[in-house]
């Protein structure tokens, strides 16, 4: 699944456009690399989003193409 699909199904940012702006911007490294809109995450992957003053990581626990509110947190691990 590409990157920017991933952060919106998972819900870690709302909205695919905004997914694929921060790639573009390089605001988003997965395992230590900037990484682009349409890179292809693969289980056990690690997330790094940086918006405004915010940092966050993640470690992908599931690559899932539909997820509803309740199973988008189970899809990553926060670190």
């Amino acid at each position: 699944m590409r990157l920017d699909k991933y952060l919106k199904v998972s819900r870690i940012i709302k909205r695919r456009t905004v997914a694929n702006e921060a790639c573009d911007a390089g605001k988003v490294e997965v395992n230590g690399k900037i990484a682009r809109a349409s890179y292809d995450v693969k289980v056990g992957d690690e997330i790094k989003v940086s918006l405004g003053a915010n940092v966050k990581s993640y470690r992908i626990l599931l690559v899932s193409e539909h997820a509803l509110k309740e199973d988008a947190v189970k899809m990553y691990e926060q670190l």
